[in-house]
């Protein structure tokens, strides 16, 4: 298995061992099983991507994209964003 794929599958389990146990409980506290669901939502998404890239084999998980936005818009923001985290930082 890729070292990436594999430490993406433990960042995606550990993700949603955390969710269960936020909404698991009697009294489930809105903002943290909010913030938990977006982790767990990035942490699938960042699986999907890497196993897309390796692959070449579509995300085993379709339905992530339901943020409004197309995943081509998704991917060429995200691009971006990665881009600018590799240059250098001006401020500093």
């Amino acid at each position: 298995m890729s070292k990436k794929i594999d430490a993406a599958r433990k960042k995606l389990t550990k993700a949603i061992k955390k969710h269960a146990v936020i909404v698991g409980g009697t009294a489930v506290p809105l903002k943290k099983a909010q913030r938990a669901a977006a982790v767990v939502h990035q942490a699938a998404l960042d699986y999907s991507s890497l196993v897309e890239a390796k692959t070449g084999i579509e995300s085993p998980f379709p339905n992530l994209w339901h943020d409004g936005l197309e995943p081509s818009t998704v991917a060429s923001l995200t691009a971006e964003r990665d881009a600018l985290k590799t240059q250098p930082n001006k401020n500093h």
